[in-house]
């Protein structure tokens, strides 16, 4: 067998399976609220990943303070994140929600900086400059009432930063902890936090009226993106570069508006696939500079 090969065939299933998580938030808000779906994929993953977490033979258990930290870390970088994300998606389109997210390499960048763990360099800076050169021309050229509204847009930035913010202020306790220990802890604590509004929300909509279309979305957005695809892309890690694991990343707005195009009948105005390369380019150059 192949071991790069399958490796690489990996990491492609983990792109698509992140790809696809925009199509079936879109699919899924047609018969959820955004409160009510947000509340159910994460206390899904949650459910979802205890067992994983339970067979994890060599975790280290985390110790009261860093227990304290991990759930300050993981309820706004992964709760909020998936939180404004769904509501994001709600009042955007598949492509710009992913170039948007797209730019959240960007954001880590900034608060690395901040913090003094990277060095601003002026490649870096030009880059950053080109992204948002890039959400301009996004925003800026969009046809009034196309559909994507700022609102949505500002969400799906807003889900980014909270992420940025997880990746770059969590990065001392996740050298203790595996993936699975942050995102169990994560994942758990986002679903009991969210538990009112999930049951209050519940009584609001009669469930059993969904269509097992959007059923099957909203356990794909639990399983396949939240959980799935994490322990990929850590399994990928430990075997090959970061670097080569993130070029990958650049595929996922790719993917997803060609998705968006073939299975939900987007549109890809001239705005869009401009803004879009020169976010990507913008985006690329910072992390290389």
């Amino acid at each position: 067998m192949n071991k790069p090969a399958v490796l690489y065939a990996l990491i492609l299933l983990m792109v698509a399976f992140w790809s696809g998580n925009y199509i079936a938030g879109k699919i899924a808000l047609r018969e959820f609220p955004p409160m009510l779906l947000a509340g159910l994929r994460i206390g899904f993953a949650g459910l979802m990943i205890l067992p994983i977490y339970a067979s994890e033979r060599a975790r280290l258990r985390p110790t009261p303070r860093d227990l304290i930290r991990l759930l300050l870390l993981g309820l706004p970088g992964v709760t909020l994140n998936q939180l404004l994300f769904i509501v994001g998606l709600s009042r955007t389109s598949v492509a710009h929600a992913a170039l948007l997210i797209g730019l959240t390499p960007m954001f880590v960048l900034v608060l690395a900086c901040l913090r003094g763990l990277e060095r601003m360099t002026p490649a870096k800076a030009a880059g950053m400059a080109i992204a948002l050169a890039g959400v301009a021309i996004l925003r800026v050229f969009e046809p009034a009432g196309h559909g994507p509204t700022l609102l949505g847009d500002f969400c799906v930035l807003l889900a980014g930063l909270f992420f940025a913010l997880f990746t770059v202020f969590g990065k001392e306790v996740t050298h203790r902890y595996s993936s699975v220990t942050m995102n169990t802890v994560a994942y758990v604590a986002g679903g009991l936090a969210l538990l009112p509004v999930t049951i209050w929300e519940a009584s609001r909509h009669s469930l059993a009226h969904i269509s097992a279309g959007v059923w099957f979305s909203a356990i794909y957005m639990a399983m396949f993106p939240s959980v799935v695809a994490y322990l990929i892309y850590y399994y990928a890690l430990k075997r090959i570069a970061a670097s080569r694991v993130s070029a990958f990343s650049y595929l996922q707005p790719v993917f997803a508006s060609a998705m968006g195009v073939a299975i939900l009948g987007e549109r890809l105005g001239t705005p869009v696939i401009a803004g879009g390369l020169v976010i990507l380019s913008g985006v690329y150059l910072a992390e290389r500079g």
